[in-house]
């Protein structure tokens, strides 16, 4: 089991060497913000958001004074926009009592702020404090129980089972790599199997489309045609190679 969970990071270092968080900020407290925006919201909606939003409240001192209905107009886009400026807020007002307007910086101190669980500190260690973390969220439980590192689904279990697994020094990037890899190529409901680099690992391989053409019309993102040369299935050229086979794509 470890060593083929590391063959699949490996694999998946190769094929996202540009991972990264793709909430945009400049500093913990913007990350922060950003990624209590982000629940049940996308990235890039939060995107959007957010350069009016940190113009707006460059401080923890300016969320904990914020005018709320004007709080909840900004950030309305990025839904539950009530509980969200009431997470702000108060996460605004904790920081100023507590930690003298500064994010903190270790897991313990994190989860106790409002808005901010296990997932959120491991994302803000991980990105605004180089603390490897191992960030839980839909894609990487769903991808890593397919690839049967653990049948858990409670998140601090997950953490435990990939913990056990994966190089502590490793956790924030394979984090981030898994994640692009759930965004991209291995869907909930219909993974792109055919055209997965991980194809000769998974042991669910299978479960989506296995030939190779229909599975490059599943694969989504910038680095789309890479990863489509990656599997074998484009040439230099980026045409079609069609001396693939499903079979040999699974090799």
């Amino acid at each position: 089991m470890v060593r083929r969970a590391r063959r699949i990071m490996r694999t998946l270092a190769a094929a996202y060497p540009d991972a990264h968080c793709e909430l945009n900020f400049d500093d913990p407290l913007q990350l922060t913000v950003a990624t209590i925006l982000s629940a049940q919201c996308t990235d890039k909606r939060v995107n959007e958001v957010t350069p009016k939003l940190f113009a707006r409240y460059p401080t923890a001192a300016d969320y904990a004074g914020a005018d709320r209905a004007e709080l909840e107009e900004l950030i309305r886009p990025t839904g539950f926009y009530r509980n969200k400026a009431n997470s702000l807020m108060g996460l605004g007002a904790a920081l100023v009592e507590r930690h003298d307007g500064r994010v903190p910086s270790t897991l313990e101190e994190l989860v106790r702020l409002p808005g901010i669980g296990r997932k959120t500190a491991n994302v803000i260690l991980g990105n605004a404090f180089d603390v490897p973390g191992l960030t839980v969220d839909t894609h990487f439980g769903r991808l890593v129980r397919r690839w049967g590192w653990t049948e858990a689904e409670d998140p601090v279990k997950i953490e435990k089972a990939v913990g056990e697994l994966i190089p502590r020094k490793e956790w924030t990037m394979l984090s981030h790599r898994v994640i692009f890899h759930g965004r991209r190529i291995c869907h909930a409901r219909r993974p792109a199997c055919g055209a997965c680099p991980l194809a000769r690992d998974c042991p669910s391989y299978g479960h989506g489309p296995t030939d190779p053409a229909t599975a490059a019309e599943l694969v989504r993102g910038p680095e789309a045609e890479r990863l489509l040369e990656l599997a074998g299935l484009r040439g230099t050229d980026g045409e079609a190679d069609p001396s693939v086979t499903p079979e040999a794509s699974a090799g």
